[in-house]
């Protein structure tokens, strides 16, 4: 029994880096008889493939990688951060600027979540900035109704466990009162679903703004809600550690929303 390893990369690394879908959504794609290499469907993602190979999605052939890009997203509230909604809510994806490619996201910020949201067309990228082995921290500003003292948050500060899930240590900083609310400074390296709101409604607070200012090194800034702005290559090499060629090397320019458009 031979253990060399097939040439090429897995079909679904392939699709994702040729800005199809995700490496996940790739591996459905396959299951549900949608991916053909050389005219033959195939129905396991454990397949290797190379530049000789013609891989068809939908009976349409896929074109040369993408190169690896990455934007800021200045996600609004009320934007669903998905392809598609079942209860046909607005997503980011109706909003994103038209000359945009295929993009994904890096993790999600709730509906009624706002700020920054990092947009990738490699899923390698999104991967790799979603692995909690990445560490990196998650800034939030959070309004909270309430007036609550430094020591309200000491079990957010030691770790929380809610309906047997286990949240990290949060750091937190109480900003300002302003009037029935207060401002709350947040951090946390671990992003599970509605992490922020659940640890506050656990200690009696409930939060009715909540902003992401920042995603490991990327910045939201002065971003406008509803811009998107590409990362320098440069900076993606330094800040991800990822070979981006130096041609792409430009000032980012925000792109503003011309029109809505529909990703379905």
């Amino acid at each position: 029994m031979s253990d060399k390893t097939p040439p090429g990369d897995r079909i679904a690394k392939v699709l994702s880096r040729a800005g199809i879908a995700s490496r996940r959504e790739a591996e459905r794609m396959i299951a549900a008889g949608r991916v053909a290499v050389n005219g033959k469907v195939i129905d396991r993602a454990a397949l290797n493939v190379t530049d000789k190979d013609r891989i068809t999605v939908d009976d349409k052939a896929i074109g040369e990688p993408e190169k690896a890009r990455l934007w800021l997203y200045h996600k609004p509230s009320g934007l669903v951060t998905t392809n598609r909604d079942e209860q046909g809510r607005t997503t980011i994806y109706d909003e994103l600027p038209e000359d945009l490619p295929r993009v994904m996201t890096v993790g999600r910020l709730d509906i009624n979540s706002e700020g920054l949201l990092l947009l990738t067309n490699d899923g390698g990228i999104k991967r790799k900035l979603e692995l909690p082995s990445t560490g990196w921290l998650r800034r939030y500003k959070v309004r909270i109704h309430g007036r609550p003292t430094e020591d309200s948050f000491t079990p957010l500060r030691k770790g929380l466990t809610i309906d047997g899930e286990k949240f990290q240590p949060m750091q937190i900083t109480l900003d300002r009162q302003q009037g029935a609310n207060a401002w709350v400074t947040v951090a946390l390296r671990e992003g599970k679903n509605r992490e922020i709101r659940r640890a506050m409604e656990d200690i009696g607070l409930k939060v009715n703004r909540l902003i992401r200012i920042s995603y490991g090194p990327f910045q939201l800034g002065q971003l406008k809600a509803g811009a998107v702005e590409e990362i320098r290559s440069r900076v993606m090499r330094d800040q991800v550690g990822l070979d981006v060629p130096p041609e792409a090397a430009l000032k980012p320019k925000p792109k503003t929303v011309n029109r809505a458009r529909k990703r379905r």
